[in-house]
């Protein structure tokens, strides 16, 4: 799940950035509106914007406008000390799909983006493959009924390529989705994720490399 967030205040991007990532999320940040809308254009995959409403120069309001109907735009969270019932009347007739007062638990700022993402993409809640259940909202994965440990991205990539249902992804794909932008294009970081994962989840081998193309599931 790749989150793109836009806060002009640095101390709470940062805060924030730290948590989604913890729970796995690639996050690019920025701290104003003309900054979102040129890493929209840049970036494609981007699933949440959790944005800001009260932003230096361009608004977040702005922001919401000129995202309207673009086919490439990602759902969009805002975030604003203004939460009154007009308030949110206001920022959802914007554009928003969700509308979060500050301060927030960052708990369920979570389930939020979780559920945003969810939406825009048609995540399912449960995933499952043979023997494999994945339940994204509890972040837990079984096999055979027996828990797995998984750090955040292999979490992360094993959610990607369940979603995938059969597809292949390239290393460029779950770099894109499960790393933020400050990833190397050239780094080995994706194929060491992959071989932890299938180690953790034992035989018979889930992850099936297909030369010269990327990773499946196969079934």
């Amino acid at each position: 799940m790749r989150i793109l967030l836009v806060e002009d205040e640095v101390r709470l991007a940062e805060r924030i950035a730290e948590g989604l990532r913890d729970q796995g999320m690639a996050v690019d940040v920025c701290h104003d509106g003309d900054q979102a809308l040129a890493k929209i254009d840049l970036t494609t995959g981007y699933d949440v914007m959790v944005l800001d409403r009260d932003l230096p120069g361009r608004s977040g309001d702005q922001v919401c406008r000129e995202l309207t109907g673009r086919a490439d735009a990602p759902m969009v969270l805002m975030l604003t000390a203004l939460s009154g019932t007009d308030d949110r009347v206001d920022g959802l007739a914007l554009g928003a799909d969700d509308y979060l007062g500050k301060p927030f638990s960052f708990a369920e700022l979570t389930l939020r983006v979780q559920a945003l993402a969810r939406r825009g993409r048609s995540h399912a809640a449960v995933l499952s493959c043979g023997d494999v259940t994945m339940d994204t909202l509890r972040r837990t994965v079984h096999r055979s009924g027996q828990p797995v440990a998984l750090t955040a991205k292999e979490f992360a990539v094993l959610q990607l390529l369940m979603a995938a249902d059969g597809a292949v992804l390239s290393q460029e794909q779950l770099l894109e989705r499960a790393w933020d932008e400050h990833a190397d294009p050239f780094t080995n970081t994706v194929r060491v994720t992959v071989n932890r994962l299938r180690r953790k989840l034992g035989a018979p081998e889930l992850v099936e490399t297909v030369v010269g193309a990327g990773y499946r599931i196969s079934a």
